[in-house]
Parts: C-alpha cells; sequence; structure tokens
C-alpha cells in the first residue's frame, strides 16, 4: 500500500512518496519559474505556496533539443528531452525519512553539454543512496541560450546562478528532509562536473557545501568572453535581434532550440585560445579566467575533493557514430589541429605512448585529454597544493560491452556504478550503455561505497593525492 509522507518546509508542506528504500519528493521549486525576460535575469526567489505540494510527479524540464548517439540509447542518461512547463527550477530529494536525522547531503548536477538534461533521467534514481543512509537531492538549471548564452544587460552565467540557489536552498531547506545542510557534499558528471569546478572558485559559494566530486569534468572548460561573444552573435544573427537582453527576451523556447543546428560547429579558436569543448557545444561557462586559476577565490581549499575521469573518455563521441573505424591519420591530425599549436608535436608525442593505436583511438586519446584529461589534471594538482591531503583520484577503467564491446570506458560510463543501477535491464543490450554482457560482481557496490564514504568522511577509501608523489586509484579492473 502507497504511503504519501508529508514534509514541511519554509515554502510549504510538500507530499511525497514512501517505498521500502526511504522516502522520495519530487519538484521542489528552488526559484520562481523563469518566464519570459526572467528566463535572463538571476533566479528569484519562490513566493511559496499553501496547502500541501503534491511531490509524487516529476518536474517539467528546462528547454532542450532531442539528442541521438547514433547506435548507442542515452536516454537513461538524457531523459525524456523537453517536458513543457514553466517551473523547472526545481530539485528532486531521496531522503530514508523526513525527519531529524542530520544526515549527509549529497547534491548532483548532471552533464548534457550545457543544452540537455534533467532530474528525470533513470541513471539518477537515488534510491541507494537513501538505503544507505545519504539524502540526495538532484537539480535542474537553465539550459542553452537560457543558462549560458552571454548577453548585455543579463547575468552571465545564469545556469551557474541557478545552481547557487539550489544550494541555498538546500542550507535553508535540507534539515526538512532529515540532512545536515554542514555536510552537504555537490558532486556533478561533464557540464555538471564543470560547474563544479566553477563552484569551487566562486565567492558565494563559501559555506554551502563541504566537500565537491568532480566526474570527468574540465577545470578549464570555460569560454573566454571573447569566444562567448562569437556564439552570441551569431544567435542574434539567426534570430534578426540585438544581442541584448531586451532582443531576446520576447523570443519563445522553440526558436531558441530551431537555431542550435546553426551555432553547432562555430570556429571558437582565438588568438589565445582554443576551443575548451571541441566544438561539440556552443555553450560553457563565460569566465575572464579558468576555475583552476581562482580557486583561492573560491571554498576550493576547505572543500574535500575527489576527482577522475574515464579511461577511455572519447570513445562516446567516435564508437556510436561508427568514427572510431573509419578514423584517417589526417583526421587525427585535424582534430589535434583544434586543440593545439603544435598538431604534429601531439600526434607524434601521443603514437609515441600508444605505438599500436589506430587513427581513431588516437582521435579518441585526443578528444579525452582535451575535454576532461588535462582540466581534471590541472585541477587535481591546483587543488591538492591549496588544500594539502583534501584531494583524491580516481581513473574509471571498466570497459562497457556496448557495440560489439567498442563503447569501453567511455564518458558516462561509471554513472552506472556511483549510482548503484548497474545491473537494471534498460542498461544493457547491445545498443545499451552497459552492453550485453552483466556488470562485474561487486563492481557497482564498491564504485558507489566509495562515493558514499567519501560524503561522510572526506576520504573515498584511498590515499590522498600528493602533486609530488601523485595517487590514482583504479576503479574497475
Amino acid at each position: 500500500m502507497l504511503q504519501y509522507p508529508i514534509a514541511s518546509t519554509p515554502a510549504g508542506a510538500v507530499r511525497g512518496l514512501r517505498d521500502e528504500f526511504g522516502e522520495s519528493y519530487r519538484a521542489i521549486p528552488y526559484a520562481a519559474a523563469p518566464i519570459g525576460i526572467g528566463r535572463f535575469t538571476r533566479p528569484a526567489p519562490h513566493p511559496g505556496w499553501s496547502g500541501v505540494r503534491d511531490g509524487t510527479q516529476p518536474s517539467p524540464t528546462a528547454p532542450q533539443p532531442t539528442r541521438d548517439f547514433g547506435r548507442l540509447e542515452m536516454s537513461p542518461y538524457f531523459g525524456p528531452g523537453w517536458v513543457r512547463g514553466e517551473e523547472y527550477l526545481t530539485v528532486d530529494v531521496r531522503t530514508p525519512a523526513a525527519d531529524d536525522g542530520k544526515r549527509p547531503v549529497m547534491v548532483f548536477l548532471h552533464g548534457g553539454g550545457f543544452v540537455t538534461g534533467s532530474t528525470r533521467a533513470a541513471l539518477y534514481d537515488g534510491s541507494a543512496f537513501a538505503r544507505d543512509g545519504i539524502v540526495l537531492v538532484t537539480v535542474n538549471y537553465r539550459l542553452g541560450v537560457s543558462g549560458f548564452l552571454d548577453l548585455d544587460g543579463a547575468p552571465a552565467n545564469r545556469g551557474l546562478l541557478d545552481v547557487l540557489a539550489a544550494l541555498g536552498w538546500v542550507r535553508d531547506t535540507i534539515a526538512a528532509f532529515g540532512g545536515d545542510p554542514g555536510t552537504v557534499t555537490v558532486f556533478g558528471q561533464s557540464a555538471g562536473a564543470t560547474l563544479t569546478c566553477a563552484l569551487l572558485a566562486t565567492p558565494q559559494a563559501h559555506g554551502l557545501f563541504r566537500r565537491a566530486i568532480i566526474q570527468s569534468g574540465n577545470g578549464s572548460g570555460a569560454f573566454t568572453p571573447q569566444q562567448a561573444r562569437v556564439v552570441t552573435t551569431a544567435a542574434a544573427a539567426e534570430l534578426g535581434v540585438e544581442p541584448t537582453i531586451d532582443g531576446f527576451a520576447a523570443i519563445p523556447d522553440e526558436r531558441f532550440l530551431d537555431i542550435l543546428p546553426a551555432l553547432a560547429g562555430l570556429d571558437l579558436r582565438t588568438d589565445t585560445a582554443t576551443d575548451p569543448l571541441v566544438g561539440l557545444s556552443p555553450f560553457s561557462l563565460v569566465l575572464p579566467d579558468q576555475p583552476v586559476d581562482r580557486l583561492a577565490d573560491g571554498p576550493a581549499a576547505q572543500v574535500d575533493l575527489l576527482i577522475g575521469t574515464t579511461s577511455e573518455e572519447g570513445n562516446l563521441y567516435l564508437v556510436p557514430q561508427g568514427s572510431l573505424d573509419t578514423s584517417t591519420e589526417a583526421d587525427a591530425l585535424a582534430l589535434a589541429a583544434r586543440v593545439s599549436s603544435d598538431p604534429d608535436t601531439t600526434v607524434t608525442a601521443l603514437r609515441k605512448l600508444r605505438p599500436h593505436a589506430t587513427p581513431g583511438e588516437l582521435r579518441s586519446a585526443i578528444l579525452a585529454e582535451a575535454l576532461f584529461g588535462a582540466g581534471t589534471a590541472r585541477m587535481a594538482r591546483a587543488h591538492a597544493r591549496l588544500s594539502g591531503t583534501r584531494t583524491h583520484v580516481y581513473s574509471f577503467e571498466y570497459r562497457s560491452t556496448a557495440l560489439g564491446g567498442r563503447l569501453g570506458a567511455a564518458h558516462t560510463v561509471e554513472l552506472p556504478f556511483v549510482f548503484d543501477v548497474a545491473d537494471q535491464p534498460w542498461l544493457h543490450g547491445p545498443t545499451g550503455l552497459l552492453g550485453p554482457d552483466p556488470a562485474p560482481p561487486g563492481l557497482a557496490a564498491r564504485v558507489h561505497a566509495a562515493w558514499v564514504a567519501f560524503a561522510r568522511t572526506g576520504n573515498p577509501g584511498w590515499a590522498a593525492h600528493d602533486p609530488q608523489k601523485p595517487v590514482t586509484h583504479i576503479l574497475g579492473c
């Protein structure tokens, strides 16, 4: 028989659902609905509600396009796409119980290239965290044009401002759901991990969290203002308006999605910067300096950090599309030219490290290093120097057997293990993220337990990273 517990929050009461893992409360607003010009302003406080709000149904999502990853079924990662509704600046909460338990809290920021993703994605089921005594909060934030396009008269990085507002909601409200606001871990993957990097360098984030986990992010993944202006100019030209908040305020969300193909693949290289996203997304954070260079400005020195990548990140962008096997040496060199001022030396050095690699495998390695590897390594070193023994590094190396065993330890493959859902049938089969083979016995339990231990104590179970004697813990072998 279903049970419907009620949690009392400062904004009003919320009705949830109770099951064998605990309680869930969905679609709780942490800010007012971003409507009209409000899509391009700072998140405003939610006015609250009277009576009991229904928290048993999922939230609408931020406007977003449908993503296609060729032969790979990625809907568990991206979710259902755009589910229309104005009130999508919301959080979902999974908790053992809405009581006075003062449990550790984990706040998850989804990935999706700053243009897609939501709390509705099946991968982000928080049952295992609640089962293990953690309060899990998943966050929707503004995406694409509304969230990250740099507009005159509008605050920059509105998606990041949403995350800050959500963390403020956690500080003020999570005790009502059995969580301890003094033991908050922010963790994100891909774009969500890059947002987490930015939080570590943001002065306004002081006091909002105690620990952070960066899964396949990039501490040097922000666009320069000059790069952002290229995207803004192109978007305004496509829409036939001025690149200002007033020019964009009356444009419907549908038109913002219509112009995304015209923004894809813009050349964002400048005299001083390469494109940190290698053309995979026209949106990122917009900052004068990279987060890794500004850690002293934010809470990083007081925050424990767990950070890492998968060992074959770039495979996600080549294998499902059939490009891993069809790539040529010229393709590898062309990609190297997008990320390096000396592409010949880049390819030659990589070839020495991987003498038997195919051209496609070289392309994958170049993508992995440019998108995640270099920025992760820089962030780990910088945080370790700043914080002492608070940095722990991992490499996730279990190889998915999807797509004929070619997908491997690609971007996103660690997520089912972190959330301890690797045995779910919707992740398996020849086109499922984990492929036709069952996950290795115990691997999900071990990875999930490391994340839980880190949220509780700041120690995932292996030695801290020392820039003089680097320690990288291998997961999945």
